[in-house]
Parts: C-alpha cells; sequence; structure tokens
C-alpha cells in the first residue's frame, strides 16, 4: 500500500479523487501541451477510476497494485463491453502518469503502478486506399456549387498533406501559402509543422478559396479556411459526414474515414520512395517508430502486388 507522506490529510475519496484529476489535467495541458482530445480522454479515464474507487470504498492516494489490477480486469471482463487491449493500454498509461504525478507532487511515498503490467495488444495495421480507389473517391464531388468546391478541395488536401482531421478543421487562412504551395499544420500539442502541397489540391484549393467559401461566409470574418454551408467553422462531426458521404457514393463507405486518407498519403509516400525521416516530419510524429507501421504496411502490400501479378508466383 502507499504511504501518505508526512503532514498530507486525506479527503473523502470522492472528493480527493476530483480535485487531484483537475490538478493532474491542468499540469499536462500547462507544462506539457498535450492536446485536447489527449487531454479529455485521460479525463474519461480517470472519471472511469474515480467511479471504481467509490464503489470499493478506496482512496486514490492509499490504493496499492491489488485495487489498481482489480480496476483493469474489471474493464477487461464487463460482460456487455469488454475493453480491447489497446484500450487498457492507454488506460494504464494514464494511471502510470497520474500517480507519477502525486508521487512527484510528494502526496504519495510510493508509485502503486510498477507492478501494473499492461495487455499485449494485438497489432493492427491501419486500412489504406489503392491508387484507384483515392481516385474515384476524388472524383465524386462533382459541379462547382459552394459545397462542391469545398468538399473537392477538403478532400485534396486531406490526402495532399496527410492531415488529421483536427489539423484539417483547425486550418485557417493564415496557415495557408499557396504560391509557396506548403501549409501550417498545428498537431497535437499545439506542434506545428510545414508541409508541401501538391498541385491538384493548390488547384481544388485555388478554386474554393476563390470561388466557393466567399460564397458561404459572406460578410462573416471566419478565420478558419473549411466552413459548414452556413459560414461557420466546419466541426469534426461535419468533416467526418462530408467524408463518409463522398466514401458511400465511391463503394468505399465500409472500408474509410478521415483518417483512412492519412494512412493512404503516408504508404503511397513510402510506396513512390520517400524515406522514413522525411515522412515523419511530414506526419508530425514525436517518434519514428509511430511512423515505422507503415513500412510494414508498405511491405504487405508489395508482397500481395507480388502475388497477384507475377504469372508464377503462388500464395502458400
Amino acid at each position: 500500500m502507499a504511504v501518505l507522506a508526512p503532514g498530507v490529510s486525506v479527503a473523502a475519496p470522492a472528493t480527493a479523487m476530483g480535485e487531484l484529476t483537475l490538478d493532474f489535467l491542468a499540469t499536462l495541458e500547462l507544462e506539457r501541451g498535450l492536446s485536447r482530445n489527449t487531454l479529455e480522454a485521460y479525463r474519461s479515464d480517470l472519471t472511469q477510476y474515480r467511479a471504481f474507487l467509490e464503489r470499493q470504498g478506496a482512496d486514490p492516494l492509499t490504493v496499492g497494485p491489488r485495487e489498481l489490477s482489480a480496476f483493469i480486469d474489471e474493464l477487461a471482463s464487463a460482460p456487455e463491453r469488454p475493453a480491447a487491449p489497446a484500450t487498457l493500454q492507454r488506460k494504464i498509461a494514464c494511471l502510470r502518469s497520474f500517480y507519477r504525478h502525486l508521487r512527484r507532487e510528494q502526496l504519495i511515498e510510493q508509485d502503486p503502478t510498477r507492478e501494473l503490467r499492461s495487455p499485449r495488444a494485438r497489432e493492427r495495421l491501419p486500412h489504406v486506399l489503392s491508387r484507384d480507389e483515392v481516385n474515384r473517391l476524388l472524383a465524386q464531388p462533382a459541379g462547382h456549387t459552394p459545397g462542391a468546391l469545398r468538399d473537392r478541395a477538403l478532400l485534396e488536401t486531406m490526402y495532399a498533406c496527410g492531415l488529421r482531421a483536427s489539423e484539417t478543421v483547425g486550418l485557417e487562412l493564415g496557415h495557408v501559402d499557396l504560391d509557396s504551395g506548403v501549409l501550417l499544420a498545428r498537431g497535437k500539442g499545439s506542434k506545428e509543422r510545414l508541409v508541401p502541397v501538391g498541385a491538384a489540391a493548390r488547384t481544388a484549393l485555388e478554386a474554393y478559396l476563390r470561388r466557393g467559401r466567399p460564397q458561404l461566409v459572406g460578410i462573416t470574418e471566419e478565420p478558419h479556411v473549411f466552413v459548414n454551408l452556413r459560414g461557420g467553422a466546419l466541426s469534426r462531426q461535419g468533416l467526418y459526414k462530408i467524408v463518409q458521404g463522398h466514401a458511400a457514393r465511391a463503394g468505399l463507405a465500409d472500408r474509410m474515414s478521415p483518417h483512412t486518407l492519412r494512412h493512404t498519403f503516408a504508404t503511397h509516400l513510402l510506396a513512390g520512395g520517400c524515406d522514413l525521416r522525411s515522412l515523419q516530419e511530414m506526419l508530425g510524429h514525436a517518434d519514428i517508430a509511430t511512423t515505422q507501421v507503415y513500412t510494414h504496411l508498405s511491405a504487405d502490400r508489395l508482397r500481395d502486388v507480388y502475388f497477384d501479378a507475377h504469372p508464377r508466383a503462388q500464395r502458400r
């Protein structure tokens, strides 16, 4: 069991956990600059942990490895919806970060997560589109209405630059330099990176910014590049609906999400000879190990192409 540092008083478990969570999240936001999505995920995980502690009548400052293991086991064996290994890994990472914070603040003397083991996550390679599938998708926004011009520019930009959904909807007019052919993407933790914009995406963006967007925003001073049909900033839900709508018309409804275009961007660049470090920079990955998943994916695709195309190749 963890032991309280001298002079530390214990509030009721529920109250203590709520206050500790707020302090922890504030520290993450101010000192580590984590993204809003990551902070919300941590908040959700710790709210779930707080509910477990309340059921057990346990205090977050005095729990030991046994209680923490019981929490993870409860999530993994939930009868209606057991948590996947990757979800459990994230929750364990959250708990470790939380208790390391408490240790640094001298609220506990020992870290109860030291012996907590992560479940082995099954490696899943992201789904990507073929070149023909990309062409089918990008051909869907037909016509020259403001909505069609926006959708064509949005899809072309996501595929050309490998943007996350949050980076796409957060893109502002001042972040795009079509003369130089680059844009500024603001990624996780507000980290910024420059990404080249290909010719097709530049053409689509120019048409949208010149003939489509002005009709949507009118006289409104809206800084975001991509707007909804009322002229306001496009939301992530709105982006998802746009992508899914065109994917359905292209016969790809069950095979993609907005993130699929990012995976496709990365895989096609590697297949075309892009080096891993350059791809890491363009994707905004802090760790190159995250980028390396695309090397496995490209190898699998090359293997499939070989067996499908070579007249004397046979799958075993």
